[in-house]
């Protein structure tokens, strides 16, 4: 069934009536709209030739009417909290318009429920609504139960859908406990160093050399570039771009390389070699186009400068920022220590050419004080104790879920180079298979394999497999320090006769918690398996710390990498995949990051199979297609633009469109009813409706009628004195400080989950690759020059 962005008959709401705040009854005719002094200002429409940009979650509030034509509002839920990112509890204010009446009532539900997230999306999901409160001054009983009703009516099977950072920045995030990753490491990696073009080649280990059939060049099948050995003259040649760069040892010096030999145009025709054959016989380099080549054969990243460093300040900080160089590099002051962000670690040096050392834990405070708005705000993700970082590790404590089918999934193909190797994982009672592509645990006498966030169970190291939902707590001991520990990070929340719902966390395909903050990789390096058995080498890498030059992208809670100067195939090493049966290595794996999308901007992880990631949420299932697998997310591709027959009547409801119009047929008629944003109106946990009219807050005071809730004392009593007479002194819950202060703790949350709205809704261009700032505004990363460590495009 489709989902609706409240409840599937939930349509965006017209505008709020002059006196009330609340929605009008609804008419054939379009609601009028009236704005006078003090009433809750609406949203600014914008101009007819500009398309504002579509709110996430179509927008707040949301109208529907009831059986009887009643019509409800309700306004933007504040959230009181969030238990474990499953359990919400949700505060709203609430209009009823009874047939015929010309005074809506206004009140407030409280609302618990269980929740899901699709971080891709940026939506949070509701199951399991219950309305748990209601507080409506003067309805009568009938009147209740049919708005209690209608809303219970609209919401049980799900349906009810909104924007996360609208929740984010309601969170208290000092309530976020961090389940640090035990035994995360943060050994500097190797750190290059440099002011003018550059290019960084990382190798996995020793080079792995495989022959080309029929030619006289070797290729090396463990780094992430194009690097060739022509045996004949005994050169190396590396390609760059277009052009192509020979030296005499791996070492270099590189130099531009001319003339190449035949062999080149001798590649075969395989897509592997497309792009290589795509730049023979290569473009002429200038002296001043020529980079240098740093070669590494342990992990390594580069801080990469045009120029000599140009130093900014941080506003309200001691703090200067590099602001030309694709690195996140900051130092304290002109002379001061300098501070590199890597992979969501800190390292600080006297001076850019080292030695570096972890200092994570140890920041200088004003890394805290960086404002939202600068370039590179992203950081904020990765110093402890900001807002930033707490929200970073809660998102990577969300966890991804599917329903898989126990007989319709078919498990991947599994072949060893030889016979099946396993080998102990220390601390544990239980051993992983070496010579394999596949990440298969032998417990007993069992074996259990985790591909893709699903478990597979066999009687033999070579199947055959079936679906399991039984993983032995064995496997869940595995420590970090084995190249299996990502399998971990894949549990099972039900099982079934016909399914399981497996659950899968960030730390599966490379994110960590560490330090208070969401971190890229354990840490640990991880040698591949390396196999000459025969004419092809079989090499099987396992996903390194270092190498991407990986950095947090806010707009996805993911880690993405962004320098071209890392190479064609996108860093670390593990630009090859080799298939054993046929002898071909995938170049260019166009897959990067921890969970899904295909693109450039993520980090890759060779040893789940999970192809890549711009979006969070997308890939870890979604490279299963819709055979047998029934994703957790799937609700959020349907919440923006619904159509569902409720009754006699079908309402349209769509995302928020600025001064769009919402359609509504039925027996009633048909009319245009003018879109606005969000009314100023809360529920205060007191039970009472209050409104904020840009000068104080106001109480409704069940009867029609607002009081000011800050003034004078005078002014306070007598808005008590009305607040008495309309209810009895039973009912009365006295409005003091604390409701005050909650009124403005959930204003400016709803005042900056709708600007966070607003920038996530048009940031498309930022949120490719990795954006640089919390804030579009604020200007995110700019173009380099090629070389230079500018993003891929």
């Amino acid at each position: 069934m489709a989902l609706a962005v409240w409840g599937a008959a939930w349509s965006p709401a017209p505008p709020l009536d002059a006196q009330t705040g609340a929605a009008p009854p609804q008419t054939a005719a379009p609601a009028k709209s009236a704005t006078p002094a003090k009433s809750p200002a609406p949203a600014k429409t914008a101009p007819a030739s500009t398309a504002a940009p579509r709110e996430v979650d179509g927008g707040w509030p949301r109208d529907d009417v009831t059986q009887s034509g009643g019509a409800i509002r309700i306004f933007q839920p504040q959230i009181a909290s969030w238990d474990g990112q499953r359990k919400m509890v949700l505060y709203a204010a609430v209009s009823y318009s009874a047939p015929g009446a010309t005074t809506p009532a206004l009140g407030t539900v409280k609302i618990e429920a269980d929740s899901t997230v699709s971080l891709a999306d940026r939506l949070v999901n509701f199951t399991q609504v219950k309305l748990t409160e209601s507080n409506f001054p003067n309805l009568p009983a009938e009147q209740l139960r049919e708005i209690v009703a209608r809303i219970n009516e609209a919401v049980p099977q799900g349906a009810l859908v909104i924007g996360l950072d609208r929740v984010l920045a309601r969170l208290d995030k000092s309530q976020i406990v961090p389940k640090n990753v035990e035994g995360v490491k943060a050994d500097p990696p190797v750190i290059f160093y440099s002011t003018s073009k550059a290019v960084l080649v990382n190798v996995d280990s020793n080079v792995v050399w495989s022959p080309i059939k029929d030619n006289d060049l070797k290729f090396a099948v463990n780094t992430n570039w194009d690097l060739f050995e022509h045996q004949p003259t005994s050169s190396f040649f590396l390609r760059y771009n277009d052009a192509w760069l020979k030296a005499a040892d791996l070492k270099g010096p590189w130099k531009p390389a001319g003339k190449l030999p035949d062999a080149f145009g001798k590649l075969p025709a395989e897509e592997n070699w497309k792009d290589v054959k795509a730049a023979v016989p290569g473009r002429a380099l200038t002296s001043a186009e020529t980079p240098k080549v740093f070669l590494s054969t342990s992990p390594a990243e580069l801080i990469l400068v045009s120029g000599a460093p140009n130093y900014v300040t941080v506003t309200g900080t001691k703090l200067l920022w590099v602001s030309n160089s694709e690195s996140d590099v900051f130092r304290l002051g002109i002379t001061g220590p300098v501070y590199f962000l890597v992979s969501g670690r800190w390292f600080t040096a006297a001076d850019f050419n080292g030695p570096w050392t972890f200092t994570t834990p140890n920041l200088p405070e004003d890394f805290k004080k960086i404002p939202v708005s600068h370039q590179r705000s992203r950081v904020l993700a990765s110093v402890p104790g900001t807002d930033q970082a707490a929200e970073a590790v809660l998102l990577a404590q969300i966890p991804e879920t599917a329903r898989v089918d126990k007989k319709q999934l078919k498990a991947p193909e599994v072949s060893y180079q030889g016979d099946p190797q396993f080998q102990p994982i220390e601390q544990t009672t239980v051993a992983r298979a070496t010579n394999t592509d596949k990440d298969i645990i032998k417990v007993g006498d069992l074996y259990y394999m985790c591909f893709d966030g699903v478990w597979f169970m066999g009687r033999s190291p070579n199947g055959p497999w079936e679906v399991t939902g039984s993983v032995p707590n064995q496997i869940y001991e595995i420590p970090v320090t084995s190249p299996a520990y990502n399998v971990t990070n894949v549990t099972v929340i039900e099982d079934s006769s016909d399914s399981v719902e497996f659950a899968t966390a960030a730390a599966y395909s490379g994110m960590m918690v560490a330090w208070g903050c969401a971190v890229w990789g354990t840490g640990y390096y991880y040698p591949p398996y390396v196999y000459y058995g025969g004419f092809y080498p079989a090499y099987y890498p396992y996903y390194p710390t270092y190498g991407y030059h990986a950095s947090y992208n806010p707009w996805t809670g993911t880690y993405g990498r962004g320098m071209v100067a890392y190479g064609p195939y996108g860093g670390a090493g593990v630009g090859a995949r080799y298939n054993p049966r046929t002898g071909t290595y995938a170049r260019g794996a166009a897959a990067w990051g921890p969970y899904g999308a295909r693109g450039v901007a993520g980090a890759y992880n060779p040893r789940t199979g999970a192809s890549a990631a711009t979006r969070q949420g997308s890939g870890v299932y979604g490279s299963w297609g819709q055979t047998g697998v029934q994703r957790g997310n799937q609700w959020a591709s349907t919440s923006r633009v619904t159509n569902r027959v409720t009754g006699t009547t079908t309402r349209a409801t769509q995302g928020s469109g600025g001064g769009e119009a919402v359609t509504r047929r039925g027996p009633q008629g048909s009319g245009g009813v003018a879109r606005t944003g969000s009314g100023d109106v809360y529920a205060g946990r007191d039970g009472n409706v209050y409104r904020n009219t840009g000068e104080g807050w106001q109480k409704h005071d069940g009867s029609g009628g607002w009081n000011n809730v800050e003034g004078t004392p005078e002014q306070r009593q007598q808005a008590q004195q009305r607040a008495n007479d309309a209810r009895s002194q039973a009912s009365t819950r006295a409005t003091d400080s604390s409701t005050v202060g909650q009124l403005n703790r959930d204003s400016a949350a709803r005042a900056e989950g709708a600007q966070r709205t607003r920038d996530y809704s048009s940031s498309t261009s930022s949120r490719s690759g990795s954006s640089g700032s919390y804030r579009p505004s604020g200007g995110g990363a700019r173009p380099m020059p090629r070389g230079g460590g500018g993003r891929r495009r």
